[in-house]
Formats: C-alpha cells, sequence, structure tokens
C-alpha cells in the first residue's frame, strides 16, 4: 500500500490538535504539563502562560502551588535547558536524557573536560547544596574556594549536567525568583529515580505531543543519538508518513490527526514556546522567511508569538504604565478584520491574566509590514523583573517550608538558608582569604 502524504496544514492540525490549541482542555495543569511532555522555562512567566493558552480555567495560583508542594519542579531538563516538568516525569525521565547532558560537558569543554574529577566535583556540590538551598553563583565560588586553581567555569557546567538539580520555589506571582536557589533532586523530592525505561519510552512520548515527525525532528528536541534505530525498534507501535517533500515521518497510529481544514483559534504563545522548537522542520508552525523575526540573535531568545489559523503571525509584547496595561500586537502582515476582532478578544483576556491588578486594559495593533524592533516589554527593567517575577524575592522561610513538608507527605527539604547578608558577606571575605593565603603557601 502507498504510504499517505501528510500537507503542511495537516501537520500543522495534527500538531495544534495535541498541543491542545485547537481547543482549551479541561484538565489539571499536572496533566497539562505531562500532555507537553515539558514547558520551555528559561523565564518564570512562560509557562504560566502555556499553559493559560491551553487549558480552560487555568490560574496562576494553581501552578505556583503544584511548585510549593513539589508536584512539579524547575529544573535543566532537555537539552540542558530549564524546563517546568511534573515531578513523576522528572523522576522517570531524567535518566533517559542523563547521557545527553554528560555527553554535552565533553563536547563544551572539550579538552578542558579532561582536567576535572566529576564525581568528587559532584560530591561536593551535592554536600554544599544539602547544607541548604544556594544559588549558582554561590556554588561557584565554594568550588573556587576548594580548587583556587581550578577552572571554576569548566567545573560549575560539569556539576550542572551530573548532578541533577532542581530550583526552589518561593511564595511569589509567578513561582520562582530570576536568580533562584538550587536543591539536589533527590532531596527535594525524597524519592529515587526511575530506570529502566530507556529512550523509547522518551522517543513515544514526544510523538504523542508533537507528531507526526521526522528522526530529525525527535532528535533536535530530544537530544539522543540514535533515534532511527529506536524509532525502527518500535516497529508496530507506529504508523508511517510522507511529507510534501517525501521525508519518512513516524507517528502512533491512534494519535489524532484532524482535517486540514479543521478551524484553528487565535492563540498567544509565550516566549520559548515548545510549538517553535520541538522540531527540526519548523514551516508546519512558522513560515521560513519569518523564522528570523522571532529570534533575538543576541541572546538567542525567543519572542512571543501569536497564532492566526494555526501559523505564526507576529509577535506581541505587554507594555505597563502606572495602572494602565497595553498588549501591543505586531503582525508580520496585514490581518483580516476578523482576525484582528479575534485577536483584541483573545488579547485583552491574555492582559487581564497577566496584569491582574492594572485597572485598564488596552490592545494596541502595530501596522504590519516590514520587521522591526519588538515593541518595549516593560516600561523599565524593573518593571520587567517584577512582572516575570525576575526580582530576587525574600527567602522562604524553613518553618513554614518544614510545616508544608509534614502536611503534604512530602520529603523533608533541605534547610532554607537562614544566615543574613552580613554573614554571608563575611564567610565569601574568609574564603577569599583562605585562597590569598593558599596560593602565598603555594
Amino acid at each position: 500500500m502507498p504510504t499517505t502524504t501528510l500537507t503542511r496544514k495537516e501537520l500543522n492540525r495534527a500538531t495544534l490538535a495535541r498541543q491542545m490549541l485547537l481547543s482549551r482542555e479541561r484538565t489539571t495543569a499536572v496533566h497539562g504539563i505531562e500532555r507537553l511532555v515539558a514547558l520551555q522555562a528559561q523565564l518564570a512567566r512562560p509557562p504560566f502562560i502555556g499553559l493559560w493558552s491551553r487549558l480552560a480555567g487555568f490560574r496562576r495560583e494553581e501552578l505556583v502551588q503544584l511548585a510549593l508542594r513539589r508536584e512539579v519542579v524547575r529544573a535543566p531538563f532537555l537539552r540542558g535547558t530549564l524546563h517546568l516538568v511534573s515531578a513523576a516525569d522528572y523522576l522517570a525521565l531524567h535518566p533517559v536524557i542523563a547521557p545527553v547532558l554528560h555527553a554535552a560537558v565533553r563536547s563544551v569543554l572539550r579538552g578542558r573536560a579532561e582536567a576535572l574529577d566529576i564525581a568528587r566535583l559532584v560530591a561536593e556540590a551535592r554536600a554544599y547544596f544539602d547544607e541548604e538551598p544556594r544559588t549558582m553563583d554561590e556554588l561557584r565560588d565554594h568550588l573556587a574556594a576548594l580548587h583556587p586553581e581550578g577552572d571554576v567555569r569548566a567545573m560549575a557546567l560539569a556539576v550542572r549536567m551530573h548532578l541533577p538539580v532542581v530550583q526552589v520555589p518561593t511564595e511569589t506571582p509567578w513561582a520562582y525568583p530570576g536568580t533562584a536557589d538550587f536543591a539536589p533532586a533527590a532531596s527535594w523530592l525524597g524519592k529515587p529515580f526511575r530506570e529502566g525505561d530507556g529512550p523509547r519510552t522518551l522517543v513515544l512520548r514526544y510523538l504523542e505531543s508533537f507528531g507526526p515527525a521526522t528522526a530529525t525532528d525527535v532528535q533536535t528536541w530530544s537530544g539522543l543519538g540514535g533515534v532511527k534505530d529506536v524509532l525502527r525498534s518500535l516497529g508496530e507501535q507506529l504508523c508511517t508518513f510522507r511529507d510534501e517533500r517525501g521525508r519518512e515521518l513516524f507517528d502512533l497510529p491512534d494519535a489524532p490527526r484532524p482535517p486540514a481544514d479543521t478551524a484553528a483559534p487565535a492563540r498567544f504563545l509565550p516566549d520559548y514556546d515548545n510549538l517553535l522548537l520541538a522540531h527540526d522542520d519548523r514551516t508546519r508552525v512558522i513560515a521560513a522567511e519569518h523564522r528570523a523575526r522571532i529570534v533575538l540573535s543576541a541572546n538567542l531568545r525567543i519572542l512571543p508569538t501569536f497564532l492566526v489559523d494555526g501559523f505564526v503571525a507576529g509577535t506581541w509584547g505587554v507594555e505597563r504604565k502606572k495602572a494602565s496595561a497595553t498588549l501591543v500586537i505586531e503582525p508580520f502582515e496585514a490581518l483580516s478584520r476578523a482576525a484582528r476582532e479575534e485577536l483584541a478578544e483573545e488579547g485583552e483576556a491574555l492582559l487581564r491574566f497577566l496584569e491582574e491588578d492594572a485597572g485598564a486594559f488596552e490592545v494596541r495593533f502595530e501596522k504590519g509590514g516590514a520587521a522591526k524592533a519588538p515593541p518595549a516589554r516593560a516600561k523599565a527593567t524593573a518593571a520587567r523583573a517584577k512582572g516575570d517575577g525576575a526580582a530576587k524575592a525574600p527567602p522562604v522561610r524553613a518553618k513554614a517550608t518544614a510545616a508544608r513538608a509534614k502536611g503534604d507527605g512530602a520529603a523533608k527539604a533541605p534547610p532554607v538558608r537562614a544566615k543574613a547578608t552580613a554573614a554571608r558577606a563575611k564567610a565569601t571575605a574568609a574564603r577569599a582569604k583562605d585562597r590569598v593565603a593558599a596560593k602565598a603557601k603555594g
């Protein structure tokens, strides 16, 4: 029998259906995150936006509480970048991606990795984080004190990729401050990692969330090697198609593949949304000529975007002036009247979700056409930090954390820092003095 060819629009609708972007789904935030495998979380706020666009009745407080109860974690995960993932999936899937993270250390550091005693560094870092949650900057200072002649950046990268750590949430609007503390995952979750699933499980989860897809798509998202062999080993568990360029696509037989003419509503996506990063060939969601317009080359940031008829049609941002909040929509091309009306309605709802303390809300369309600078994300850096939860939040109270752990039946957390700033500064100065003394002695 000839292999069925799927058009670009059919691939678009299949992916949107699995991403819960054809209609909002009535489910819990945990289940929603697991449907997506994980949410990109380089910034604190985007996962909230991603879930708001996908789940009916989603409330910000639901996700904050899930983080505080340790049912979801924010941690280095796929490709070593920060993701928001359910605790259950983190424990099950981290062992699968761990070899990819370990190989990345060798790839990035090259010869510098040969001088590292990674097992020793990981043990030292685990003991340091187990004393109390700390930032990665503090870890670098600690490693520098232990190894005065060592390559601090190389040591810190090796630890980040070899020691499973999670960020510690705080009771802030977006759950995580910009400079968050880290704790060992095993200590924070109090449960062992699950071994034995192997890459087949991760590949199947990917197809469930992002298929139909080529082997290269799977590899781009997961970082796994030998993807073609994994796909072949799955045999009759999968079905195959071809895209319009003749490339082989793999999928789950019973996964949704709606017709190309299925209606796709206007949707707003956050920075780094999974939909835009999960395939090697992204033309199923964004035209090739527009791809460069959503990437800031200086820091590789993926701008917030919006969909019209299922495809990326422009970028958006929020401007806040005192009590007034404005959603600024910048289309790539002129929009139809119907599209503008739908975006305005959806955009105002998003704005009220993001800026709930504002007194006035406005949606403004910029003129579509030539590329130009993205709209201001906020009036000032301080305002942006407040909106994204990026400002340093007060440390979690040790007593409150212990009470939550007891009440939720969770494992006892590592003690949260109680030392004052002056004490830490004093300790840092002492370490610096010790390093100077050690160098002089050497």
